[in-house]
């Protein structure tokens, strides 16, 4: 499975670019990329790469399934057959997109995305776990029409790429045929902002005629403001991914008959069951946007950079076969990982468990490392590991337990 992951080749792409516009960034003091957002969102980031090997596996089992028993037409691939199938793909995601601003459990699956109060590279990897595990259930037709799984697959991740390009403020308007057939930065700007004018408009992902036919175009020419209506106010990725599904639970659980508590998950956005609607919402504007801001501990981006990169390794271990890991130990990879992905959230929030919890990750994950691959891996390496875990504890119960060591909002500048 390990090498048809699209996603390990595209890694490395994503990581090239977000670099270069954190440097850019840098460079021209523009203050676009916020560490704690950009930190949440890539850990948010790497949790969810875990889900793409059982998503692979059900493409392949599910679609190949249908492929086999119910294609119209076997289609090889070629340039010309490449090209349909982007556009199908593209033509799919499109509709995909726009139920998932319009349909509450899908845009319980799709806010998270949303939920990033700036527009960065970063933003773009803030994907949600349930939609990259639901997103396939709409692409099936493409089986049936011909296409191959493992080509279906391949393209969503491709397509997923080009949507990662348009998460930047840094690239302006471009020439007028690009932007009229084309989804660009601009547009992709506009479908992130929360401004009255802005919400619900540009859903295609590489093209934006699909927006122009079906009547969800809308320019930018006005300052976007970026976020939700319901934001979930925390770096945790628990949250993040799953805050609107519990808006959903408590209003289906406080609605006074069965229907509305059924009928709650299929409605449209913004439906309420009868005594428990809204009033109307406040526009957020430039002006009056509060965005989500803790204190997070003091002496926290030197530790929080470092455990980033050994964020990558894990990542790469287990959506990879460079560390010829089993099944089991990827599944173990995954539970480190996410364990350390909710202890950055307490890191970023100044949360009082975060001491002991990260003294007993760094613990659990050195003592699997050395039981599951100590043999196989070099003595050095695992004496380097065992003294950057050594070191993280020093520095979590030096810098990550008293109330009083945090420090307020810093960015990337």
């Amino acid at each position: 499975m390990g090498e048809t992951n699209i996603y390990v080749y595209l890694t490395p792409l994503a990581l090239i670019f977000i670099a270069a516009e954190m440097f850019f960034n840098w460079y021209y003091k523009k203050g676009l990329i916020s560490f704690q957002e950009a930190v949440a969102n890539f850990g948010t980031a790497l949790g969810n790469q875990t889900v793409n090997v059982l998503v692979a596996a059900g493409v392949y089992v599910i679609y190949g399934y249908l492929w086999e028993h119910y294609r119209v037409f076997t289609i090889e691939m070629n340039v010309w057959t490449f090209i349909l199938l982007l556009l199908s793909v593209d033509f799919v995601f499109y509709w995909v997109h726009r139920w998932g601003h319009a349909i509450n459990i899908m845009w319980a699956a799709h806010s998270p995305h949303h939920s990033a109060e700036e527009m960065n590279y970063f933003v773009a990897l803030r994907a949600s776990v349930t939609q990259r595990l639901t997103s396939f259930l709409f692409f099936w037709v493409l089986t049936i029409v011909g296409f191959q799984p493992i080509h279906i697959y391949m393209m969503a991740g491709i397509h997923l790429f080009i949507a990662f390009l348009h998460h930047t403020e840094f690239v302006p308007k471009l020439w007028k045929p690009i932007e009229f057939l084309f989804t660009t930065p601009s547009h992709h700007r506009v479908h992130h902002g929360v401004n009255f004018k802005y919400l619900d408009k540009n859903f295609g992902e590489f093209l934006i005629i699909w927006d122009r036919i079906f009547g969800s175009f809308e320019v930018e020419d006005e300052k976007v403001v970026y976020g939700i209506y319901d934001h979930p106010k925390s770096w945790n990725p628990i949250s993040i991914n799953f805050h609107f599904y519990v808006v959903l639970w408590k209003l289906a659980y406080a609605a006074p008959n069965w229907w509305d508590k059924v009928r709650i998950w299929f409605m449209p956005t913004g439906w309420r069951p009868k005594g428990l609607e809204l009033p109307p919402k406040n526009e957020i504007t430039v002006s009056n946007q509060i965005r989500f801001r803790p204190l997070m501990f003091a002496m926290s981006k030197p530790y929080l950079a470092l455990q980033v990169l050994s964020g990558i390794v894990l990542m790469i271990g287990v959506i990879s076969n460079l560390f010829g890991w089993t099944i089991g130990m990827k599944w173990l990879g995954a539970a480190l990982l996410w364990w350390q992905i909710i202890n950055w959230s307490g890191i970023l929030e100044s949360k009082s468990w975060l001491r002991a919890s990260e003294v007993l990750r760094l613990g659990v994950t050195f003592g699997a490392v050395a039981f599951l691959g100590g043999e196989s891996m070099p003595s050095g390496a695992l004496t380097l590991f065992a003294a950057f875990s050594f070191a993280s504890a020093v520095w979590t119960i030096a810098f990550f337990g008293s109330p009083g060591s945090r420090l307020s909002f810093a960015s990337f500048r």
